[in-house]
């Protein structure tokens, strides 16, 4: 064998003291690793060396005895010699834009991951690493969900033709998926934004108090057109404000004891408190509501909309500045600013119209069982999971969540 530069690929059954021993070979032996990636699947390894041979060095008596320590332990080894310019190829490769792909699943993966798959493939991007977020026994259970990270990297001229492919592939086959730069933003996020009504909550606030006071239909036909993005969110809360006239603040009381989470608002609002994340809800709905919120999951932050009321009656107007969509937005940035953290490390979730300028700023926007407008213009959309799905968009694991909520 001639070549200096050498990849040793060892499958088999992973037994414990494998990499110690083929370490120790190498160190021994004077060879050089210059890169190293293993997976475990079952139980099944599947390990890759790439070694530099010093110029004194023995080859053949180090592919020797690597062969030995692993036959020893009944695995298969394979060698491959790397010339020069194969290695200088792969060193170029290497320094492309990395990115970090995350694929949510229900039921069968195996359609999911070959649209997906398929996808990067066209568009020159290679596959480096893949991992299971979801544990082992979701995969088969009776409500089977899977979700996988991949580390992809190539270098990509239009991100938003390689995100719309995507987009029209889980919108055929009822996925859901992320694609991130992979930089130290990503892998450090700190702040976490939530619009409520929707989102956080599964009610529109301002739509059950109108149903009690008897304008309901009036107002949804406001909120619908708001929310679709066809009339100005300001004017639109103000004829919505202005149906309650005459209401008692005590209804606005009653509302907000009945609203309930999403689905997995409580474990992602558990899991973010556990790791130390900054939360915020930022909200054209009501402060009232915010504020009942805050006090049960310690939100460090509430801005929302105050209704005047006077003797207890609401008058139909609106105390103090109504939050838009450019508020919202401004907001999360005012928050980060005085946080000391960077608007990239920012994560904002949302469903409406109204909440896309504050997705858009955030360093990861997730438009969550959003309207079709909203979640055709974001960047990363939830539409078929609970919103602790966002978890996985961050990076944690099922088996890091459920250990982080068991302490």
């Amino acid at each position: 064998m001639t070549s200096e530069i050498v990849l040793i690929n060892i499958s088999g059954q992973d037994k414990p003291g494998l990499m110690a021993a083929l370490s120790k070979t190498l160190a021994d032996l004077g060879a050089r690793v210059l890169d190293v990636g293993q997976a475990v699947i079952h139980d099944e390894l599947a390990l890759g060396i790439l070694i530099k041979v010093p110029d004194a060095g023995d080859t053949g008596a180090i592919i020797k005895e690597i062969m030995f320590r692993a036959n020893a332990v009944g695995s298969t080894v394979r060698v491959s010699e790397v010339s020069p310019a194969n290695y200088e190829l792969w060193l170029r490769s290497s320094g492309k834009t990395r990115y970090i792909l995350t694929m949510l699943a229900s039921g069968d993966g195996s359609s999911p991951l070959h649209a997906v798959s398929s996808v990067t493939h066209r568009f020159g991007l290679n596959i480096d690493t893949m991992r299971r977020l979801t544990d082992r026994g979701a995969a088969v259970s009776n409500d089977a969900r899977i979700c996988i990270e991949m580390r992809v990297r190539g270098d990509v001229h239009n991100l938003a033709e390689v995100q719309s492919a995507l987009f029209d592939a889980a919108n055929q086959l009822g996925f859901d998926f992320s694609l991130q730069e992979d930089n130290v933003f990503r892998r450090n996020r700190r702040l976490v934004a939530f619009d409520m009504d929707s989102t956080l909550i599964n009610a529109e606030v301002i739509d059950e108090l109108a149903k009690r006071h008897g304008v309901g239909e009036q107002v949804v036909a406001i909120t619908g057109a708001a929310m679709a993005g066809k009339i100005d969110f300001k004017e639109s809360f103000r004829r919505r404000a202005a149906l309650l006239k005459g209401m008692s603040a005590d209804v606005l009381r009653e509302v907000a004891d009945d609203v309930q989470l999403n689905t997995g608002a409580d474990r992602l609002l558990r899991a973010l408190a556990h790791f130390g994340y900054k939360t915020a809800v930022i909200s054209g709905g009501f402060q009232y509501v915010g504020e009942r919120l805050q006090h049960r999951f310690d939100f460090d932050y509430v801005h929302a909309n105050a209704l005047e009321v006077v003797d207890g009656v609401m008058t139909g107007e609106v105390a103090g500045g109504i939050i838009d969509a450019e508020r919202k937005a401004d907001l999360l940035q005012e928050i980060a600013k005085r946080e000391g953290i960077a608007l990239q490390q920012t994560i904002a979730i949302g469903d409406g119209a109204n909440d896309l300028p504050m997705l858009t700023r955030s360093g990861l926007g997730v438009a969550y069982h959003a309207k079709p407008v909203v979640k055709e213009s974001a960047q990363h959309a939830i539409s078929n999971f609970g919103l602790d799905a966002v978890l996985y968009l961050i990076g944690f694991s099922d088996r890091d969540i459920d250990q982080a909520l068991a302490e």
